[in-house]
C-alpha cells in the first residue's frame, strides 16, 4: 500500500484545521501557503475532505473551511480513505474478480495479505488528530 501524495497533504490540512481550533475558518489560500500544497490541489483536497464530512465550507465574506467533526473522531483512516478511496495491500482483496483464484477460494497469499490490511486499518482507525496534537506537545 502506498499512500498518495494527495492523502498526505490531506492529513496535514486536517491537522493544521485542527490546530486552528473547531470551530476556526480558514480561507483555502492561507491553508495552502501554511502547508506548502499548490492551491489548486488545496481546492481539490477540501472539496473531497468537505464531501466526505470531514470539513465544513462556509461562502462568503468571513468563509473559509473549518473541521466537519471533532478532531477525536477524524481518524487517519477517514482521511485517507476520503482522499483515495477503500484501503487495500492487493487488488485481489478489493476486486474479487480480478484474482485468477478467485473460484477455487485457496489463495494462502491473500487470506494472510488480507490479517495485514486488517491490522493496517485498525491501526489508522486508532491514529486520531486530537492525540496527534496531545502527542506533538
Amino acid at each position: 500500500m502506498k499512500i498518495t501524495q494527495e492523502a498526505d497533504y490531506a492529513l496535514r490540512i486536517i491537522l493544521f484545521l485542527t490546530k486552528a481550533g473547531m470551530n476556526a475558518r480558514n480561507d483555502a489560500k492561507t491553508v495552502s501557503e501554511s502547508e506548502g500544497v499548490p492551491s489548486r490541489f488545496t481546492l481539490k483536497i477540501l472539496r473531497k475532505l468537505t464531501k466526505a464530512g470531514l470539513t465544513k465550507s462556509y461562502r462568503g465574506v468571513g468563509g473559509g473551511y473549518s473541521l466537519g467533526k471533532p478532531p477525536e473522531t477524524i481518524t487517519f483512516k477517514d482521511v485517507i480513505e476520503a482522499i483515495d478511496g477503500p484501503i487495500y495491500i492487493n487488488r485481489c482483496l478489493y476486486d474479487k474478480e480480478f484474482c485468477n483464484l478467485h473460484r477455487t477460494n485457496t489463495c494462502d497469499i491473500h487470506r494472510e495479505l488480507g490479517k495485514v490490511r486488517k491490522t493496517l486499518i485498525e491501526e489508522l482507525e486508532a491514529l486520531n488528530f486530537k492525540d496527534l496534537m496531545r502527542d506533538s506537545k
